[in-house]
């Protein structure tokens, strides 16, 4: 059934301390996303300046109504075992079961995300466009439990991911890309709690490989619905904010192992649309997980306030 719905469409061995590069890395990230903080929390005019009437004006900072926010974030995922799966009618039929997913978020390339949102009048209920970056990596050492058949022969009860695989990861990466609902808070201050719900689609980039497969599959797909629920706490400045944020995410793929290279999104897109749309299987079947995360988030925010808003 799930393949009917979604058809169509190494751990790290440096040792305890980062390496160098890395460092420098997450450094110029670090101090990024400081800048920019910087940068949201400029005085803005229209709040600053004396008012000419004999009222004062209302501050967007302490009292949020109407305004569009757009901001980018940089975060770490936790993500739950699962099992994965792969099948080739008639050939392969194979689950690897609870494997212990990672993820370098600040190793290249970076865990990230940008978003867009809308407050309606009143700034309580809001909508949010939100494109999440994240990565998945499956260990290919530590023996796992297998089951099944691979290339049409039964598989060991327990071996290394590594012993039948070149690759196995999501990591340019496990997108996914939402719509969501938004619900402000009470403010306390210029601290402003909101939570949401969202749904979208998934955009992974696979790279997987079996070691008995010729060529690799590493090509952005389409490979199913995704869900997130957030909560957050907004620090509202001038003209900007900073803001930190739970979310949990949960995703199912199920993609076609093509065996290509592929090169850009929209050329990806339309090669896997034009597939389905021919009923062309894929050469070396299907492949997937549910992705379950937790993930912890923490970026900015630019506010774009209507002037009425403000007098």
């Amino acid at each position: 059934m799930r393949e009917t719905l979604l058809a169509p469409l190494w751990p790290d061995q440096n040792g305890i301390f980062p390496s160098i590069p890395r460092t420098i890395q997450i450094a110029a990230t670090v101090a990024t996303m400081g800048l920019l903080a910087a940068a949201a929390a400029l005085p803005d005019d229209r709040d600053a300046a004396p008012s000419t009437s004999a009222s004062a004006p209302v501050s967007t900072a302490h009292n949020p109504g109407r305004e569009s926010d757009f901001g980018a974030y940089l975060g770490a995922p936790y993500h739950y075992p699962s099992d994965f799966h792969l099948k080739k009618t008639g050939v392969s039929d194979l689950t690897i079961k609870d494997i212990p997913w990672y993820t370098n978020p600040f190793e290249n390339p970076l865990y990230y995300g940008v978003r867009f949102q809308r407050w309606f009048e009143g700034g309580r209920i809001g909508t949010m466009l939100d494109f999440t970056h994240s990565k998945v990596y499956a260990p290919k050492d530590g023996e796992r439990t297998f089951d099944g058949t691979l290339d049409g022969k039964p598989v060991p009860a327990a071996a290394k991911i590594g012993d039948y695989f070149n690759k196995l990861e999501w990591t340019h990466g496990h997108n996914m890309l939402t719509l969501n609902g938004l619900l402000r808070l009470p403010s306390l201050g210029i601290i402003s709690p909101y939570a949401g719900v969202g749904a979208g689609m998934s955009f992974p980039h696979s790279e997987i490989h079996l070691k008995t497969d010729e060529k690799r599959t590493y090509e952005y797909q389409y490979t199913g619905p995704c869900a997130q629920a957030l909560f957050g706490l907004e620090f509202r400045l001038r003209t900007g904010s900073v803001f930190i944020e739970y979310k949990f995410t949960a995703a199912d793929y199920w993609g076609p192992l093509t065996g290509r290279d592929g090169t850009w999104f929209p050329i990806d897109m339309w090669r896997q649309f034009s597939r389905w749309w021919t009923g062309e299987e894929p050469p070396n079947g299907w492949a997937g997980s549910k992705l379950v995360s937790h993930q912890v988030i923490g970026g900015f925010l630019v506010r774009f306030v209507p002037k009425t808003a403000t007098q």
